[in-house]
């Protein structure tokens, strides 16, 4: 049903995903109320239906809050949601029903390879779905409101995710391509406001993201681009990268832009939206359960990352970027460039290689290489922990490249933390802060602690401790081809600088203050 009176038709979107821009279908013409008491998904669902049936078309939610269980997209499909237009998540039915509410989780490939958890398993169970569709949008300065979702853990009075009936995802997308989402805003959105598998060609531009779990989640999929986006996430990532088992069997997560994004992790969940901007606490257990935020590479990492690019981006409240593979996949050619992050809660930067190995029998550790990380700089006051770089046993992660990095740290680390062993953590959960601390309380690094690496070049390293710190600046562990340069130190004993143990081979430090090619006893190549 065409409609005089609609959203733009001009949008460049509808050319880009030759959906017909004359095609466009109010979803009250169908039956939606808008009343915010009514369930509107029947008549939305019956207004896509007819705009599939037509060629495609753009389907229309003027101003109104439109109550609704799961909404199906369908190929050449474009949502635009006017400005005060709100999708508002439905409460699930108090019993387990597959005719009333959500639409059930899919027995699919990804229920036969158990190796993720049952969020990102299932796709149907959401508030928007779409599987094997192709030129979609969703765009507007509307609000997706996932009230009513799960967030996938056990909540306190809240049915559990996988029960017939309970949604728990606002937005999720199975072995689509050609997608746009752009300018709207999702607040409360579940486990994810966006699980985006087997996807290829999918972009996100000026969304704003205000939720209690993961923000954006892309799973094996490849041309991804993340860009202007603000996003708070305090329990969980902002942006993630994964390469599970989902699709029945390892696929890359490949040729991916996140830039020019605010992500924090400091914020009451829903003052972001409202422009309140209420902080969390600094007691123990917020400090614990929250201020995550990271944009990170993994856990699931079954296939691997390749061609990644992160850059411009800022971090408020975080634990940093993560580049992991623990499952089997291989990590190659990741820049990280132009990084501010304030109130880290974590380490910095977390580059791990290690062997959790969730997937089939058989599965050896992966590969992680060429990264670079350039011109980054973190403020990290209420903990002490390091950068971590870390490989396992014979699984070394070779050619890491960071440049530019100056981080100023609260300091405080005492004679006892400089002497510790952190354990190796082979098969752990990948993650140094929070409740796991998979290398135990206390790290023996102020600015870097390095094990098991093959070509480690780190130059221009700035490091301000505000509080004196008795361990050293970088601690290194079966190091070989290494190059380290500090370009100042403050905080830390000049006698503290470094820290070799067994195994490091062919590896040059350079102090703060030696110029290159000047012999000095603080300029030396280290043997362990």
């Amino acid at each position: 049903m065409s409609q005089a009176n609609g959203p733009p038709q001009s949008n460049a979107t509808v050319h880009e995903l030759s959906i017909p821009p004359e095609a466009v279908f109010n979803v009250r013409s169908f039956g939606a109320t808008g009343d915010g008491k009514t369930i509107d998904s029947r008549a939305i669902n019956r207004a896509i239906e007819a705009a599939s049936h037509a060629g495609g078309g753009t389907v229309w939610f003027p101003a109104g809050t439109y109550l609704s269980y799961s909404i199906r997209l369908r190929s050449r499909i474009r949502l635009y949601l006017d400005p005060g237009s709100v999708i508002l998540a439905a409460d699930p039915p108090s019993y387990a029903s597959a005719t009333d509410g959500y639409d059930p989780p899919e027995d699919g490939v990804a229920s036969r390879f158990p190796f993720q958890d049952f969020g990102h398993s299932h796709w149907h169970n959401s508030l928007i779905w779409g599987e094997n569709v192709r030129d979609v949008a969703i765009e507007g300065h509307g609000l997706i409101w996932g009230r009513g979702l799960v967030n996938g853990d056990f909540e306190p009075g809240r049915p559990p995710a996988a029960r017939v009936g309970v949604g728990n995802k606002a937005i999720a997308l199975l072995n689509s391509r050609n997608v746009i989402l752009n300018d709207f805003s999702v607040l409360h959105a579940g486990h994810f406001a966006v699980l985006a598998t087997g996807t290829d060609n999918i972009r996100s531009e000026g969304l704003k993201i205000d939720t209690n779990r993961d923000g954006l989640n892309f799973d094996c999929c490849a041309g991804v681009r993340v860009v202007g986006c603000h996003i708070n996430s305090p329990n969980d990532d902002a942006i993630c990268l994964k390469s599970s088992y989902a699709l029945g069997r390892p696929a890359f997560t490949q040729d991916v832009l996140i830039s020019d994004c605010i992500l924090t992790g400091s914020y009451v969940v829903g003052t972001v939206i409202d422009r309140t901007y209420q902080r969390l606490g600094n007691d123990l257990r917020t400090i614990t359960e929250h201020y995550n935020c990271r944009i990170k590479l993994g856990t699931e990492s079954n296939g691997g990352f390749r061609n990644i690019v992160i850059r411009d981006n800022v971090l408020l409240g975080c634990r940093g970027i993560g580049i992991i593979t623990v499952d089997g996949g291989i990590v190659t050619d990741v820049t990280v460039q132009n990084i501010a992050m304030y109130d880290v809660r974590s380490a910095p930067i977390f580059v791990r290689l290690g062997a959790r190995l969730n997937g089939p029998e058989g599965t050896d550790p992966g590969k992680l290489r060429n990264v670079s990380i350039r011109n980054v700089y973190c403020e990290q006051l209420y903990t002490s922990m390091p950068m971590i770089v870390s490989g396992i046993p014979g699984y070394p992660i070779e050619d890491i490249e960071m440049r530019g990095i100056r981080m100023k740290m609260r300091g405080g680390g005492t004679a006892r933390m400089a002497a510790t062993m952190p354990p190796e953590a082979i098969r752990s959960y990948p993650e140094p802060s929070g409740h796991i601390k998979c290398f135990g309380p206390a790290l023996p690094a102020s600015g870097l602690m390095a094990r098991h690496v093959k070509g480690l070049d780190v130059k221009n390293f700035t490091l301000e401790c505000i509080r004196p710190d008795r361990r050293p600046a970088v601690w290194m562990h079966d190091i070989e081809r290494g190059r380290i340069s500090l370009r100042h130190a403050s905080g830390v004993s000049s006698d503290l600088l470094f820290r070799s143990l067994r195994g490091v081979r062919n590896t040059r430090v350079r102090s703060p203050g030696v110029p290159p090619g000047s012999p000095s006893c603080l300029s030396k190549t280290l043997h362990g």
